[in-house]
């Protein structure tokens, strides 16, 4: 940080540090604006749990932000904060940002660093605090940073220092992918056999493992009332067999293509490869659901997938609780819950939202029936933080444990609400994403109850959010 740090200062000289006709607010913000960019960049590290896609900030945003602060101090009589921070985080930094998360994020930063206690020694970071710019010029400042810079850790980003080992082990994994990539087959776990071997070995084990596609025409015959969640559960089926017939069509394919019956087309040797490096064919991940598991896990997440899908339409029954991560489109089933309440109560659906009430029950298996109202949902991850049972009506969001990168959530209530009841009071407004890479993959904003003296803010800058898979 103190690197960065330095060299994010040198852009302002002493010239220009003294270039304002304000100079002791000039000074004071310009720092904690450098302290910002030095900030946003480090997050980078972190991945996902940083920012949710990557961005291009860079020293022409550092640049045109410095004279733009400038610009305000000279025509205003008063500090305009509010105005500074909207220009910064909407306009100068916040025209990379295309998640609102993100966005949030950034915001969250403003409001803490771009404040008139930046001219009062704030605290930045631990034993860091931001110089009295009465007292110091430029190679002041420059001496200040190098020497008095805290080491980097995730705790000056508001992260949790679990995101340090979230950081080594991308880092690790992406080594070993380079790795494999390198060497392809050669060391592989069956040395000395032949690809052709082992890929018929590969695809005999899928076929017997494979269940065949559900026989849709049947499950329509017992339909007595097109309910939202009975139509959900038919498009989730209608989703399923398109997955099933495509992995069933291809692996016969490929068994033919093996044995001699077929020529091996260029499609055929691309899928063949995909499985032989236990990727997942990109053939099936066009028609599956968002997932980056590789091969094996992948077969066993669809085989339960099918398993539930199974009990759902042996009755067409809403099930006591729905596992949500193994839904194609867990946001249908989401809405079906709106639906459902917006037609008892002869509401707009657009007058509805969703509550979310997180239980004591850790096992859903625990669960015989449907609650009185909305759904009981499972399967959900914490990211960034974890769940404490036992204060208030719900629990609350707490510090993330040390070395616990997931903590698995309780079963969760969720029920529709009009919009015009639901308060945001003691709520962290938490995203729900799909998969651990966030970005493309968000479904919702859900709601999580803090603790009475917590602040969202804590949580924002923690990255802290729902996701449906670790991978």
């Amino acid at each position: 940080m103190s690197c960065v740090l330095c060299v994010v200062f040198s852009r302002f000289l002493q010239e220009r540090l003294e270039s304002c006709a304000k100079s002791k607010e000039f000074k004071g913000l310009v720092f904690n604006l450098c302290f910002f960019h030095a900030v946003i960049l480090g997050r980078k590290k972190f991945g996902s749990l940083g920012w949710s896609k990557v961005y291009s900030f860079n020293d022409g945003d550092l640049n045109i932000s410095g004279n733009v602060l400038r610009n305000f101090l000279d025509k205003s009589s008063a500090v305009p904060y509010d105005d500074i921070r909207y220009i910064f985080g909407e306009i100068m930094y916040g025209g990379h940002i295309t998640d609102a998360f993100d966005r949030r994020t950034t915001q969250t930063y403003l409001e803490t660093l771009i404040v008139p206690e930046a001219l009062m020694g704030m605290s930045l970071a631990s034993n860091f605090k931001s110089p009295d710019p009465t007292k110091f010029d430029h190679a002041a400042y420059s001496k200040y940073i190098e020497e008095k810079t805290p080491a980097e850790t995730p705790q000056m980003f508001g992260l949790h220092p679990n995101a340090e080992i979230r950081c080594l082990s991308a880092q690790a994994e992406s080594l070993f992918a380079s790795i494999q990539s390198v060497l392809g087959s050669a060391g592989g776990p069956q040395k000395g056999w032949r690809k052709e071997d082992i890929l018929k070995a590969t695809v005999s084990q899928l076929l017997a493992k494979m269940p065949h596609p559900f026989d849709l025409p049947s499950i329509k015959t017992r339909i007595r009332d097109f309910h939202p969640f009975v139509v959900v559960c038919l498009q989730e089926v209608e989703r399923m067999n398109t997955l099933l017939s495509e992995v069933h069509a291809s692996l016969e394919e490929l068994e033919k293509g093996i044995s001699g019956q077929l020529n091996m087309t260029e499609a055929m040797e691309q899928f063949s490869n995909a499985l032989f490096a236990q990727r997942v064919p990109e053939t099936w991940t066009k028609v599956s659901y968002l997932s980056n598991k590789t091969l094996a896990p992948w077969v066993a997440d669809l085989l339960e997938r099918v398993k539930q899908l199974e009990s759902w339409t042996a009755e067409l029954q809403l099930l006591p609780s729905l596992w949500i991560a193994g839904l194609f489109n867990p946001m249908s089933f989401l809405t079906a819950i709106m639906q459902v309440r917006a037609r008892s109560d002869n509401l707009p659906l657009d007058d509805m939202c969703l509550r979310w009430s997180v239980s004591s029950i850790q096992n859903a298996k625990e669960v015989a029936a449907p609650p009185d109202a909305g759904v009981y949902i499972h399967g959900l991850l914490l990211e960034g933080a974890a769940w404490e049972d036992g204060k208030g009506t719900e629990g609350n969001i707490v510090e993330a444990r040390p070395k616990e990168l997931f903590c698995p959530l309780p079963v969760i209530n969720v029920t529709a609400i009009p919009a015009k009841e639901f308060t945001w009071e003691n709520m962290y407004e938490c995203p729900v994403y799909i998969t651990a890479q966030r970005g493309p993959s968000f479904i919702c904003t859900a709601n999580l109850r803090m603790d009475m003296d917590d602040k969202p803010e804590r949580w924002i800058l923690a990255g802290v959010a729902m996701l449906m898979a670790e991978e």
